[in-house]
């Protein structure tokens, strides 16, 4: 039996989300996102972090509320996979805002791309994004 990972694990692992999991780090979430979940989380990449404007990530490291609210908007209650979330056209992030799913052209949330779908991990299920999803 192949052990399976948890979304924190996977992250960490895939090696293209170091500021995703520092960032989920520094907000305490990391225990939430390693709990039983079931969580759906549209992950931004490093690269995704990296075309914020200047400063913005090590500004957001410091002001730990805006941080959370902002990771919380990336993560929805549930295991939504991709062919689910393409027949959606909004959800219920965990803080409380709305993401807009618009599958017309790919899959986007929030207007970030889905680059990579259906990353199963053993407490929900990971989408990469391209694009920081700022509520």
């Amino acid at each position: 039996v192949t052990h399976m990972t948890n979304i924190v694990e996977t992250a960490v692992a895939a090696g293209n989300f170091t500021t995703l999991v520092a960032a989920v780090t520094a907000a305490n979430l990391a225990e939430t996102l390693s709990g039983p979940g079931p969580f759906t989380v549209f992950a931004p990449t490093d690269e995704a972090f990296a075309k914020l404007p200047a400063g913005t990530v090590e500004g957001l490291l410091k002001d730990i509320p805006a941080l959370t609210t902002i990771l919380k908007h990336h993560v929805v209650s549930g295991t939504v996979m991709a062919a689910d979330a393409a027949k959606l056209t909004s959800a219920s992030p965990l803080d409380g805002g709305d993401l807009v799913i618009d599958a017309t052209n790919g899959v986007t949330v929030g207007g970030a791309k889905v680059v990579t779908a259906d990353l199963v991990c053993d407490n929900g299920v990971i989408h990469v994004v391209d694009t920081v999803i700022l509520p």
